[in-house]
């Protein structure tokens, strides 16, 4: 539709104003980079909303499962303080952005650049106030939380315990008040090897047209990861598609109106997905992986 009537035309129909905007960003970037994911992540991401800072996070599939335990800090008293798992989409764009960096430079050794303005800015994300305070929180998160995958395949199980980073170095921003942000950053041994064995690509200007939306994200990266190897047409049942993406969302009749609006976001950024819902849940066609599908018809989205 974007091709036939532009970005205004679109927007006189009865379409989301959401999806009409992510679509006409993804097409409209010209930056074309690359990034990477541990491909576990497509299969179990982290929650979407705040949870009490001492209660761990678990996701269970028929494949994978994920635990996120919280970290905790020593308070200036000397007691300790539960800093809580991180969550929603700042922190998946914090993990998207030290994973591509780790996978584009071969090191653990992150540098988040001279100015956090200008890594917000890559990431798509407005350097405001509230931006800083959330990438800030969210970063501390990332490098105290310690994670649990474990994967089943033809009958048998490997686990894999593990901290994010071992290393991070927070530096006072002056422009803030003084707060604290994340510079520099090590990446654990466990969690690099396990990245450079299992890397996923994914499209920075897909994540850029949805970065707020953070079931969107997982959406995206889960039908990148499964599309494209599929052997033919594949169902996957609403209960579990709950039990990846709902958790967190009791009523299944909730959950899948949330998801198909997100299911929207999502093959709004990845044209060639083929995939369609249905009574009994999803169905799944081979679809060539987002990398290849890059469009570059610019000039349609300022029509």
């Amino acid at each position: 539709m974007l091709e036939v009537h532009g970005r205004q035309g679109v927007l006189k129909l009865d379409i989301d104003r959401r999806v009409v905007d992510a679509a006409a960003d993804y097409l409209g970037d010209e930056d074309g980079g690359i990034g990477f994911i541990y491909s576990g992540w497509a299969q179990a991401a982290l929650p979407h909303k705040r949870l009490a800072d001492d209660q761990p996070w678990q996701v269970r599939t028929d494949k994978v499962s994920l635990l996120v335990e919280p970290g905790r800090k020593t308070r200036p008293d000397g007691s300790l303080e539960w800093i809580g798992v991180p969550y929603g989409s700042r922190a998946r764009l914090i993990m998207l952005y030290l994973q591509s960096e780790a996978i584009r430079t071969g090191s653990r050794e992150i540098e988040l650049g001279r100015s956090l303005r200008a890594w917000l800015g890559r990431m798509g994300i407005s350097p405001g106030g509230k931006s800083i305070k959330d990438v800030r929180e969210q970063a501390e998160r990332i490098t105290r939380c310690r994670l649990t995958f474990e994967v089943q395949q033809a009958g048998r199980s490997a686990l894999v315990q593990q901290l994010i980073v071992d290393k991070a170095l927070f530096n006072e921003d002056e422009d803030s008040g003084g707060s604290q942000f994340l510079e520099r950053t090590k990446l654990s041994e466990t969690f690099f090897d396990q990245l450079r064995r299992h890397p996923m690509p994914i499209e920075e200007s897909a994540i850029r047209a949805i970065n707020r939306h953070s079931m969107a994200l997982d959406i995206y990266c889960w039908l990148a990861y499964r599309l494209h190897v599929l052997p033919g047409p594949t169902s996957v049942s609403w209960k579990a598609l709950h039990a990846q993406f709902g958790t967190g969302i009791r009523r299944l009749d909730h959950f899948r109106e949330t998801f198909m609006e997100q299911l929207s976001l999502a093959t709004a950024v990845y044209p060639s997905a083929r995939v369609e819902c249905l009574a009994s849940g999803m169905s799944l066609s081979p679809s060539p992986a987002p990398i290849s599908s890059r469009k570059t018809q610019i000039s349609l989205v300022t029509r």
